[in-house]
């Protein structure tokens, strides 16, 4: 009987045996299912595993076969009938959720075999798990040439490999956290590694970290050696692999000798190669030296990011009336680098360029922006709009795109109007370097609005003022020294000299009422780093609001303070500023970049209100 027909055999049976919606029961409590297990395993795990099989270098006569033959008949009549008589069973109903992780509890051969001679390997779990999902969490470094043959018995599977393993080299087998059991679906919280090698020497270098971020259940961690072709990263699969646990945790496992680029991928096709229109990337601050004596490296932890390589363009330019162009960009950006004098109006028909007024971002869809136009538009010429250069959040730039224009000779009837204002009407602010902004809807065609504006304490006191424009819509108001704290302001915008480009204009008065914050609510950070590291910024970021952040540095007595921090529970990280720009680099993957090197204090820090908190001392490497 060769392997194939011995295999087919078992797995029918197993099918069988523990198919958990016919028949449930504990494995070594039913002496039937326990004595064909050990009758069918027993060839498979020892050196009599031929018995069942073809195997020209052991005859077996007659009587041996008809035996086993025999017996197998014997042990499949006995469990169906035991199957009978518990058929109608099923799984009790009802009950809590199930919200326990599958786990493995143990693997064949133990981590660590050496000279491993067997052409398979075995993997228990704690539960029934999905089949599919597990096929698509096994790794194996480095990969098998052909497909491996899985099959299942229960909770255990085994992997065979038609070919053999190669002769002298440490294999590692990992499985991911992608295995969901079949009762709830629920994904293993670690995945899990084993290594063994076919010689008398098994590599053991390890490599492990903390991935952070959101979503980042699934990542993969690949590792690939050194080369200077670096051409070739992420466009080929990775020569070890790993992947995340539920806490970002990861551990590369049997290492071979060699210097490591590792990256962090959360790969959404599981392809095993990094496409940056779709994936999350992490890149590593350094390349890994795992050569002589450095047998392991801890603390490589990364950064998610999305890696834009797609310059910006023109999708659609329409005017919604004679002034007004609305334009449409093929992504977000960066709306502080909107310029009027970056875009032109082409008119084709009399070979003639014409000016934009003004441009901002104004209540319009986070890729669309705005442009004013004054010129006398001819209906029978053909206009396109030009733009000189566009420059996405990534920094990504395109050069003289340019769209057919779809003009129109609607008149522009509206006056500006209000959408947004910084602080929001009757709320609170700090006292310290306050601006308060008003967001309109249309440009502002005469800026000179100062004596249209009245800065007032609740004494009717007038505070001293300056006003700025970031853009042709936005009007910020700032105080030229601090505000008083725990007091009431309000501001009288005069409507009537707030007019756009056609001359429109409300005659109304808009007031603003807005109070400071008193201080005392705030509390503090501060203590000493104890590191060898320089240039070292610390960040304290709130675990609500991501947006919620502070920074500071370290003095020359690496002392640092954290001040004014409102109330809350933070995390705290660090990062060396190798390029001293004051903002953390994640990397680039092309043309190759490092990141900057990072660390996480690992607690949650609870500031209180009114309370802060000192001798908070920071030790990194």
């Amino acid at each position: 009987m060769d392997r194939r027909t011995k295999q087919l055999i078992k797995n029918i049976y197993y099918d069988i045996l523990i198919s958990r919606d016919e028949c449930h029961f504990q494995r070594r409590e039913k002496s039937v299912y326990y004595l064909s297990k050990r009758f069918l395993s027993l060839p498979v795990r020892q050196a009599g595993r031929g018995l069942l099989r073809n195997d020209k270098s052991k005859k077996l006569n007659s009587s041996m076969i008809a035996a086993k033959i025999f017996l197998l008949s014997s042990f499949l009549s006995a469990s169906l009938l035991f199957l009978i008589s518990c058929a109608n069973q099923l799984p009790p109903g009802g009950g809590e959720v199930d919200k326990i992780s599958p786990e493995i509890i143990s693997s064949y051969p133990e981590n660590g075999t050496i000279n491993y001679d067997k052409d398979f390997i075995e993997i228990e779990f704690s539960e029934y798990v999905d089949k599919r999902s597990f096929k698509e969490a096994l790794f194996i470094s480095p990969a098998i040439e052909d497909q491996p043959e899985i099959s299942w018995s229960g909770k255990s599977v085994e992997i065979v490999f038609p070919n053999g393993l190669k002769n002298n080299l440490t294999y590692v087998v990992t499985i991911g956290t992608d295995v969901v059991d079949v009762n709830n679906k629920n994904r293993m919280a670690n995945s899990y590694s084993f290594s063994f090698a076919t010689g008398n020497k098994i590599d053991k270098r390890t490599i492990n970290g903390i991935v952070y971020g959101k979503d980042i259940e699934g990542t993969f961690i690949f590792a690939y050696k050194y080369s200077y072709d670096t051409t070739k990263y992420l466009t080929k699969k990775p020569d070890y692999i790993s992947q995340v646990g539920k806490n970002g945790s990861y551990k590369l496992n049997g290492l071979a000798e060699s210097v490591y680029r590792v990256f962090a991928i959360k790969d959404q096709m599981r392809d095993f190669k990094f496409q940056a229109d779709q994936d999350l990337i992490g890149i590593p601050f350094k390349d890994i030296s795992l050569i002589g004596n450095d047998s392991s490296f801890i603390g490589l932890n990364f950064f998610l990011q999305k890696i834009d390589t797609l310059s910006p363009r023109l999708i659609s330019t329409v005017m919604t009336d004679r002034n007004h162009i609305l334009v449409t960009l093929s992504e977000e950006c960066d709306s502080s680098n909107y310029k009027s004098q970056d875009y032109f109006i082409y008119d084709s028909t009399s070979n003639a360029s014409l000016n934009i007024e003004y441009c901002y971002k104004g209540n319009t869809k986070k890729d669309e922006m705005i442009l004013i136009q004054k010129n006398e538009l001819n209906p029978s010429n053909r206009y396109y709009l030009f733009a000189k250069k566009l420059k996405d959040l990534s920094g990504n730039i395109f050069s003289n795109d340019w769209r057919e224009l779809i003009i129109s000779d609607k008149s522009d009837t509206t006056a500006p109007k209000l959408f947004k204002k910084i602080p929001e009407q009757n709320t609170a602010i700090d006292f310290i370097n306050a601006n308060i902004i008003f967001y309109f809807d249309d440009a502002l065609q005469n800026k000179q609005i100062k004596n249209a504006i009245l800065f007032l304490d609740t004494l009717k006191n007038k505070i001293p003022f300056e006003i700025y424009f970031p853009d042709d819509a936005t009007l910020i108001v700032k105080p030229l020294s601090d505000l008083k704290p725990d007091k009431k302001f309000e501001i009288k915008l005069d409507l009537s000299k707030v007019i756009d480009a056609a001359g429109n204009k409300i005659d109304s008065i808009y007031t603003h009422k807005f109070s400071t914050i008193s201080g005392i609510e705030f509390t503090g950070l501060s203590g000493k780093v104890i590191t060898s590291k320089e240039n070292l910024v610390l960040v304290l970021q709130g675990l609500k609001n991501q947006n919620n952040f502070y920074i500071t540095k370290p003095d020359k007595t690496s002392n640092y303070s954290f001040q004014r921090i409102q109330p809350g529970s933070y995390a705290l990280w660090y990062y060396v500023d190798k390029d001293s720009s004051g903002t953390y680099d994640y990397g680039w993957q092309s043309p190759y970049r490092n990141s900057e090197e990072f660390y996480y204090y690992q607690d949650t820090i609870k500031l209180k209100p009114r309370w802060s908190i000192t001798d908070f001392n920071i030790k990194t490497k």
